[in-house]
């Protein structure tokens, strides 16, 4: 499959061979970022806010973020600790940006530190950073992750393709996927090797953010439009209405899109994260590779069986199950958009409290009022949406 060895070209040739510089310990991370902060408190103790704030995005993004700290909480102890952090880090520079007494913002930050010490004393009790399969399982979880979501988006696509005939048109969607790679990989280059200020993460955070908000839209379109081919004489009128061998350049064009963002959004965030693995891997390379690979193995036999299997379901059910797929997709789309651009500071962030609501990265479940109810409005929508499509037609009575 041309575009998933583009990515393996792609990642071997982005990410070093080796560290950067020697792995620090989790410990020494912590260290960094207890001196950052009291740096940050410093500036604000003395009349200084928007440098204090400053200190904060340093922290979150350069430090955080950049070492790896949040990669390896979010896969190794759990989504939700890394979000509710995430969510600490909003409360102090919004106590920063309020004014608030020295004590009180100086609370917020102790909270904050008391967060990530907890979470960086599991990792110590679990091995660290590195160690055989403590170097292995986050390679391997990370590329599965983020992996599943585009290849799903491919095989919708090719499946479609394949079932109106257009095989011709399958190298136009591979290409778009390519370019999806060259795209991410290039933004992530630039962002993490070129750029290397703290806004750097926020950037990134905002263009991931936008791409999947951009993929929501393309996702919710198809979604609809197969939903419709769903009844067989609909499918029938469209073949018909089609000229032989040919598709709407319009339509190729979106089909291409849904490809290219697909892949983008995943791309940029697998060399990000394999970047941060290997700064802390403490010369355990080998296993990050291996992970990788066997990432790399699981996708390809995923994207084969499901491929396999969408094209051997019968019309009526393949239009609605991929119509679904396509519309949990732009579910969980909107979730990590606006989760995203929540981490960039351009959303706000009020945590959903009383009622627990678990952190599903896969489904981009966050626990937040922004996320919850896009997602909930979708959903809602889609529910008013099916009954009005089977309600009986009764105007002609």
């Amino acid at each position: 499959m041309r575009f998933l060895l583009s990515f393996l070209l792609a990642v071997a040739f982005f990410c070093p061979l080796s560290p950067a510089q020697a792995a620090q310990t989790w410990e020494q991370v912590g260290q960094h970022i207890h001196e950052a902060t009291a740096a940050a408190m410093e500036k604000y103790a003395a009349g200084d806010v928007e440098g204090a704030k400053k200190g904060v995005n340093d922290v979150y993004y350069a430090i955080y973020e950049k070492d790896g700290l949040e990669m390896t909480i979010r896969n190794t102890v759990a989504a939700k600790n890394a979000n509710l952090t995430e969510y600490q880090f909003n409360k102090l520079k919004k106590a920063m940006s309020e004014g608030r007494p020295l004590n009180e913002v100086q609370a917020e930050a102790d909270k904050v530190l008391e967060m990530i010490d907890f979470d960086i004393g599991i990792l110590s009790r679990k091995g660290g950073p590195s160690g055989g399969w403590a170097s292995f399982w986050p390679a391997f979880v990370i590329l599965l992750r983020e992996g599943v979501e585009a290849i799903l988006v491919l095989v919708a696509i090719i499946a479609y393709l394949n079932r109106a005939g257009h095989l011709k048109y399958l190298s136009t969607v591979y290409n778009w996927a390519i370019g999806g790679i060259v795209a991410s990989f290039a933004t992530a280059y630039i962002s993490s090797v070129l750029l290397e200020s703290a806004q750097t993460g926020a950037s990134r955070e905002l263009i991931e953010g936008v791409t999947a908000l951009i993929a929501v839209v393309v996702l919710l379109s198809t979604s609809a439009w197969m939903s419709s081919k769903a009844q067989g004489n609909e499918w029938k009128k469209y073949i018909e209405g089609m000229v032989a061998g040919t598709i709407s350049t319009g339509k190729l064009r979106a089909l291409g899109f849904a490809a290219f963002l697909a892949v983008y959004r995943e791309g940029a965030e697998v060399v990000l994260f394999y970047q941060a693995l290997f700064n802390n891997a403490a010369g355990d390379i080998e296993m990050i590779w291996l992970g990788f690979a066997a990432g790399c193995v699981v996708l390809a036999l995923l994207f084969f069986l499901i491929q396999r299997g969408a094209l051997r379901i019968p019309l009526r059910p393949f239009f609605l199950a991929t119509s679904a797929l396509m519309f949990v997709l732009a579910v969980s789309f909107t979730g990590g958009g606006i989760e995203a651009l929540q981490e960039a500071g351009v959303v706000s962030m009020t945590l959903v409290e009383g009622i627990p609501v678990p952190t599903i990265d896969l489904l981009g479940i966050y626990p937040t009022y922004e996320t919850l109810v896009p997602q909930l409005a979708l959903i809602l929508a889609a529910v008013i949406a099916v009954f009005y499509k089977r309600r009986p037609n009764v105007s002609a009575a």
